[in-house]
């Protein structure tokens, strides 16, 4: 009762992009056995056992990455970082006085993660450095914030304003405004068949107002709605890049979203065709 085993076994995936689930199972004489068993065990609650199937989905994706580094500012929590890791990116987190422009220029590409600019507080002070590591080459994405109890209002290199704007719907069409956008074609080209497979929302609080600098690549609605432009807005500032996207990344990459992955990976690479 209790005890544990080790196992190690080789997957080969079949040829191409593709998804699968990979199961777990086990045959003794008792029976044959499909299921986890989680315990959930915390003081405010009586301490419950729940079975679920022994099962995780596995993806295998038709992926190219340019850069290996990159820094990343954690915000209210997210699961970015460990996605990122495994597709092969070195990842580090920085917090405090690490973020620094010294230290932001040994990346290839620096993250904010969700809610950052409503979290740590040090922002406002460490935009500049944020700012001045984007003009001297570097590439900025920052990822959701909500328009309310914002640090500072100035979270890119030109104005833009915030809204409540989002997407619920995971099947929404996304229509692409620049299809030949260098973002959208390399390393990986960008089609609609990498939206298919979200889960959840496709994404929230889009900004709706914005420099003309700034470059809108996507639009969509839920049904019944006007067309929203901000899911994703990339300004070239200086040398390097600046990207600001309301898409639920941080959802769909743990669900192991194929085009998730892609989509990133060239928000990464951007600036970095030969």
């Amino acid at each position: 009762m209790g005890a544990e085993q080790q196992l190690r076994f080789r997957v080969f995936p079949p040829p191409g992009q593709n998804e699968g689930q990979l199961e777990a199972v086990v045959e003794l004489a008792t029976g044959r056995y499909t299921q986890d068993l989680v315990t959930i065990a915390y003081e405010h609650i009586p301490t419950q056992s729940v079975l679920r199937p022994a099962r995780a989905k596995v993806v295998k994706i038709d992926l190219k990455k340019e850069g290996d580094r990159v820094g990343y500012i954690m915000g209210a929590g997210d699961e970015v970082p460990a996605s990122l890791r495994q597709i092969g990116y070195e990842v580090s987190l920085l917090e405090g006085r690490e973020i620094n422009l010294a230290r932001l220029q040994s990346f290839d590409a620096v993250i904010l993660g969700i809610r950052a600019f409503n979290t740590i507080d040090r922002l406002k002070f460490q935009r500049e450095d944020l700012m001045r590591y984007v003009e001297e080459g570097g590439t900025l994405i920052v990822q959701y914030n909500t328009n309310r109890r914002m640090v500072t209002k100035e979270v890119g290199p030109y104005p833009l304003k915030l809204s409540r704007d989002r997407v619920t719907v995971e099947e929404a069409e996304v229509r692409f405004l620049q299809p030949d956008h260098h973002l959208l074609r390399y390393p990986n080209r960008i089609t609609e068949k990498d939206f298919t497979g979200w889960v959840q929302e496709r994404g929230l609080y889009f900004p709706n107002e914005w420099d003309e600098r700034y470059e809108a690549l996507f639009s969509l609605n839920d049904p019944g709605e006007d067309p929203k432009q901000g899911a994703l807005l990339v300004t070239k500032y200086g040398k390097g890049h600046y990207i600001y996207t309301g898409f639920s990344l941080f959802r769909e990459l743990p669900a192991g979203v194929a085009g998730a992955y892609r989509l990133i990976s060239n928000m990464i690479s951007i600036g970095k065709q030969p």
